[in-house]
């Protein structure tokens, strides 16, 4: 039997609690299953870049492509480390040198109290945003001119190429087909950004003509923010760019319960992929056993899902919803257990 083989790096703060709680939830699953998961720990983070200077060491990236299935990965930040450089090196350079051009968000409400929105079921918050990772304003090219006087001037270029934008939309359209999903929203800004936001309407066009049967539309990204909360039951799949995807997806991990719940996959298909839950390390509330570890656990589930373990994927999914409505949760979904606490109950759940 072939052992799934899988990096984690547990990162800062309630990165390294919940991350944990993940990785309790793959052994049951797999356990259960009679199958195998192998996690290797890698302690790149904070800790590590203040006692030796390194982020990344020389050659990680090609000793995790040559040895591992995938990366599991826990949030990154620390106040000691004001520009928080370890954790732009460590994340950011994972998803661009990895090429990980698809941010993978799924959107599930598990019960209708852990939503804002009065009324809403677990039927109407059902989406998945696919957001651009590799372009768009997080390249980080600009600079400053006449920094710190009264003159100053900084810069900061919005890069998008046909490829990376053609690659994320036929991502979109070839998940909506797989799913059996008929609609297919892109969001931009192209009223205002016409040239960088043009080159998105035309690639959205060409790509949904090659699609027949799945509906293809355009919202700019402030109405669709609006209409997210209006009425989140008519959406299927969004996609959209960089900065965009990473506010839509924050307002929608509202929709769901909060950050806590977020899952969230870093994907190249076909590579090394890395998976990551995205509330941040939260660094006050580490070591306090306070921590909503479900959107670790629902990570987990998505890399699980990646790497074709499509019924463990299921299991985990439905025991974080089991645990939702028994109320084996957390303080930030109503609950009155621990970081641990949750966990172990899934991990349980998973094992039976």
């Amino acid at each position: 039997m072939t052992a799934l083989r899988v990096a984690v790096v547990p990162g800062d703060g309630i990165g390294v609690e919940v991350i944990a709680e993940a990785v309790k939830a793959l052994r049951a699953v797999a356990t259960a299953a009679g199958r195998s998961i192998r996690t290797t720990d890698f302690d790149w983070g904070a800790e590590k870049y203040l006692a030796t200077g390194v982020t990344l060491p020389p050659g990680a990236l090609e000793m995790l492509q040559g040895e591992f299935d995938a990366i599991l990965l826990g949030a990154m930040g620390d106040p000691r480390v004001p520009d928080n450089r370890h954790a732009a090196d460590i994340l950011l350079g994972m998803r661009f040198r990895l090429d990980l051009y698809v941010n993978y968000r799924p959107v599930r409400l598990f019960h209708e109290k852990l939503c804002p929105l009065k009324g809403v079921t677990p039927a109407q918050v059902n989406l998945t945003v696919f957001r651009e990772n590799t372009e768009g304003l997080y390249v980080m090219m600009g600079g400053n001119f006449k920094k710190d006087t009264p003159d100053e001037v900084a810069t900061e270029i919005d890069l998008n190429t046909r490829k990376g934008v053609e690659r994320i939309i036929r991502h979109a359209f070839e998940f909506a087909r797989a799913r059996g999903r008929t609609r297919v929203v892109m969001a931009d800004k192209s009223n205002v950004l016409i040239h960088a936001h043009d080159l998105w309407q035309r690639a959205f066009r060409a790509v949904a003509s090659e699609y027949a049967g799945i509906e293809a539309s355009h919202l700019y990204v402030d109405n669709l923010a609006l209409q997210l909360v209006r009425d989140p039951g008519q959406f299927q799949v969004v996609v959209t760019s960089n900065m965009f995807g990473d506010i839509v997806t924050d307002l929608a991990a509202g929709l769901q319960g909060g950050l806590g719940m977020a899952a969230s996959g870093n994907i190249h298909p076909g590579r090394l992929s890395l998976f990551e839950p995205v509330h941040g390390s939260a660094p006050r509330f580490a070591g306090k056993n306070v921590a909503n570890p479900m959107g670790a656990i629902l990570t987990a589930g998505l890399m699980l899902e990646h790497l074709g373990w499509a019924e463990e994927a299921r299991r985990i999914e439905d025991a974080v919803r089991w645990a939702v409505e028994e109320d084996r949760t957390t303080a930030d979904v109503g609950g009155k257990l621990g970081t641990k606490e949750v966990g172990e109950a899934i991990a349980a759940r998973l094992k039976g």
